[in-house]
């Protein structure tokens, strides 16, 4: 039986490439509005975390996001990711 491709993508913040399930897609809309994407089908333009506190931390304070998203995000967003992460 042949095996499936499975599907890397790269941490914005460590930039290692990981197997998209262990990564949390950040997106934002095309309305400006952004949101954790868990399901990783949202439209608008995406960034991908990997899922571990201290690299939302990094995220944070190098505000790396925002430089990927270009635009700017609120506390309440990250506040909402770590919730996620914590799960």
């Amino acid at each position: 039986m042949k095996q499936r491709k499975i599907p890397l993508r790269t941490c914005v913040v460590t930039k290692e490439a990981l197997p998209k399930t262990e990564l949390l897609r950040i997106v934002r809309t095309p309305y400006g509005e952004v949101l954790p994407d868990e399901t990783g089908k949202l439209n608008g333009r995406g960034a991908y975390i990997k899922k571990d506190i201290e690299v939302l931390e990094k995220a944070r304070k190098s505000k790396i996001l925002e430089k990927r998203l270009e635009c700017e995000i609120e506390d309440s967003v990250y506040d909402e990711i770590r919730e996620i992460l914590e799960k």
